[in-house]
C-alpha cells in the first residue's frame, strides 16, 4: 500500500490554500474532516461544498475534491481541500491528516509519485519543475511544450530504433551458420549519423534552455557617471539605484532580476571603472571586473558609454573589459546631447551598438530588441527542442558520443559485437534520459530540487 503524504500546494498568502493528499488513505482522510453541505455526498471528480471539522469544531467551509486511482497526477487516489488562505487552518488540517495516518509530503514526492507509477517520464517530470520555476511566459511555454510528451516520444523512437539496429547485428553473431540477409552497413551507418546530429544540435540548444529557465547574468559597466544606474531604473521602471552628478556614488554591485521581452536578466549595475586611490571604490571597480567575467562566459555584458563626450581613457578600458565577452553590447547613452568624435570605433569592439537615451528613456525597445537576437531567445521551437538543465545536455552528450564511436567502429570494418557495444551505450543513455535505465541517486537528486506539495 502506499504511504497517504499531504501537503500545502500553494503559497502562504493567498486568499485560497489547497491541501493535497495522495495515497490509498486519501478518501478515508477527507471524508473524516469534510461533511458536504445538503445531502448530496462526495462524488468523484466533483468540487463540493462543505464544512470542515477539526477535533469537533467547524473551522472553515471550504471546497473538497477527490479523485479515485488510477486517472490521477500521481496514479494513486488523491484528494483536495480549498480552504480559505488562513495560515492558521490550514496548518490545522495539516496537523488533522498527520494524525489520520498520513505524512508531510516531501520536496516533489507528487510528481515523483506520478513518475514511479508511470504517469510521467523523467523528461515530463523536470518540465513539471521548470514550469513552476518558470520566470517569463518563454520559459512556462517551452515548459508546457516538454510536458506535453514531444520530445519524450523523441528519445523513445531513437531508442527503439537503435534496439532493431542491435537486434540485426546480435542475429550475425548469435547465428552465424544461419543464412541471414547481408547487413544494411550504409543505412545504419547513416541513422547512427542523423540521430548523432540531432542529438548534437539539442545539446547545443543547452544555452539557450538555460536562459529561459534561469536567466542571464548581466553586468552593467561603464565610467563613473556614463549612465549605468540611470540605465537600470529606466529598465526596472523605477528608481532602484542612487543617482547623482557626483563621479563614484555606486560603490557596489546592485543586483535586481527583469523579464524583458520574454528574456530574464539577472542585472548587476556595478562601480564605475576608472584607476583610483580610494580604497574602498578600489574594492567596487574590483567587484565590477568580477561581474564582467562572470557575465562574459554565460550571459551578457552591457558597456555604457557618454555619448556627450570625447571618447576618453576610461572608456577605452571599459571596451578592454568588455571585449572577451561573446554577448556585448555597446549602449551610447545620452544620444540626444550625442557628440561624434571617436564613437564610431565602438562598431569594431561590440556585436551591436544601441544609442539611447536613458535620462528620457527612450531607445529601450530598440535594446530589447538587439538582447533578443542577440541571446536567441525570440524564437522558440514549437515542439518544446532546447534542452534546460545539465543533466539533460550531458547525457545527451554522453550518448552522441557513443553514436559516434559505434559508426566510427562500423565504417572501419570492426567485428559486430564491437559495434554493438556502443550503440548498447547510447540505448542506455538515451534511457536515462526518460527515466527508464536512471539511478536511484539521480531521481533523488532531481526531485530534491522541486516544491513541497508538486
Amino acid at each position: 500500500m502506499a504511504q497517504t503524504i499531504a501537503a500545502l500546494s500553494t503559497a502562504p498568502g493567498g486568499a485560497i490554500g489547497i491541501v493535497r493528499i495522495s495515497g490509498d488513505a486519501a478518501e478515508s482522510c477527507l471524508r473524516a474532516l469534510f461533511t458536504p453541505v445538503g445531502s448530496r455526498d462526495l462524488q468523484p471528480r466533483v468540487l463540493t461544498y462543505g464544512v470542515l471539522t477539526v477535533h469537533g469544531r467547524v473551522i472553515d467551509r471550504p471546497m473538497a475534491v477527490f479523485f479515485p486511482a488510477p486517472a490521477t497526477y500521481t496514479g494513486e487516489p488523491m484528494a483536495e481541500i480549498h480552504c480559505h488562505g488562513s495560515s492558521a487552518v490550514l496548518q490545522a488540517v495539516l496537523s488533522a491528516l498527520f494524525d489520520l495516518g498520513a505524512r508531510q509530503a516531501e520536496p516533489g514526492e507528487f510528481t515523483r509519485r506520478a513518475f514511479l507509477n508511470g504517469k510521467l517520464d523523467l523528461f515530463a517530470a523536470e518540465a513539471v519543475g521548470d514550469l513552476v520555476t518558470a520566470h517569463s511566459e518563454q520559459a512556462a511555454a517551452l515548459a508546457v511544450s516538454q510536458l506535453g510528451g514531444h520530445m519524450s516520444t523523441e528519445f523513445a523512437d531513437m531508442r527503439q530504433r537503435l534496439i532493431a539496429v542491435c537486434a540485426q547485428f546480435l542475429a550475425v553473431i548469435d547465428y552465424p551458420d544461419e543464412e541471414i540477409e547481408d547487413l544494411p552497413l550504409t543505412e545504419i551507418g547513416q541513422t547512427l549519423s542523423d540521430m548523432r546530429a540531432r542529438l548534437n544540435a539539442l545539446h547545443e540548444s543547452y544555452s539557450r534552455g538555460r536562459a529561459l529557465r534561469e536567466g542571464l547574468p548581466c553586468a552593467i559597466i561603464g565610467r563613473p557617471n556614463a549612465g549605468k544606474s540611470t540605465l537600470l531604473n529606466a529598465l526596472l521602471g523605477y528608481d532602484r539605484a542612487i543617482v547623482t552628478d557626483i563621479a563614484g556614488t555606486t560603490r557596489d554591485t546592485v543586483e535586481e532580476t527583469l523579464c524583458l521581452g520574454g528574456l530574464v536578466l539577472r542585472l548587476q549595475d556595478t562601480a564605475g571603472l576608472r584607476e583610483t586611490d580610494d580604497p574602498v571604490e578600489k574594492i567596487g571597480v574590483s567587484r565590477a571586473r568580477d561581474a564582467v567575467r562572470h557575465a562574459a562566459e554565460s550571459g551578457v555584458v552591457l558597456a555604457v558609454f557618454d555619448g556627450s563626450k570625447p571618447v576618453g581613457g576610461e572608456d577605452r578600458m571599459v571596451m578592454r573589459e568588455a571585449k572577451n565577452a561573446a554577448r556585448a553590447v555597446a549602449i551610447l547613452n545620452k544620444a540626444d546631447l550625442l557628440r561624434a568624435e571617436g564613437w564610431e570605433e565602438l562598431s569594431d569592439c561590440f556585436r551591436a551598438v544601441v544609442p539611447l537615451s536613458a535620462k528620457h528613456r527612450e531607445g529601450l525597445s530598440e535594446l530589447t530588441d538587439t538582447l533578443l537576437t542577440l541571446t536567441g531567445v525570440r524564437d522558440l521551437p514549437s515542439d518544446g527542442g532546447l534542452i534546460t538543465n545539465i543533466r539533460q545536455a550531458e547525457t545527451l552528450k554522453r550518448t552522441a558520443e557513443r553514436l559516434e564511436l559505434a559508426a566510427e567502429h562500423l565504417k572501419a570494418g570492426f567485428s559486430p559485437d564491437a559495434v554493438v557495444y556502443d550503440i548498447e551505450g547510447a540505448i542506455e543513455s538515451l534511457g536515462e534520459l526518460t527515466g527508464q535505465s536512471v539511478q536511484n541517486d539521480i531521481v533523488d537528486h532531481i526531485f530534491a530540487n522541486f516544491c513541497v506539495g508538486k
